[in-house]
């Protein structure tokens, strides 16, 4: 399994908590980690990706990603993972970027 991957059920419980309790204040935006970024494009049949919004057990936002495939279809299986490691603004951010407050 990759460091950056996440199992089915923390995936479900995570989307399942974002849209019965959605956070109060949103995060800004989202640090994707490259390395993770690049491994699931490099999966076989990933076109795409679809990223989930999530919330987990230390109610840290998340966006939880999968690979599409051609058809547009999520890739989760034993071949194709979920990958999280994303870290929310705040605290990851670059407070001198353009949209950070537009």
């Amino acid at each position: 399994m990759s460091k950056f991957t996440i199992s089915l059920n923390e995936a479900k419980n995570w989307v399942k908590s974002w849209r019965t309790n959605p956070p109060k204040d949103l995060a800004k935006g989202h640090l994707i980690t490259g390395e993770a970024l690049t491994e699931l494009l490099a999966t076989e049949g990933v076109v795409d990706v679809r990223a989930y919004m999530g919330v987990d057990e230390s109610g840290t936002q998340k966006l939880i990603f999968v690979g599409v495939d051609s058809n547009g279809k999520d890739l989760i299986d034993d071949n194709h993972l979920i990958y999280d490691k994303t870290c929310p603004c705040p605290t990851f951010c670059d407070t001198t970027s353009p949209i950070f407050n537009p």
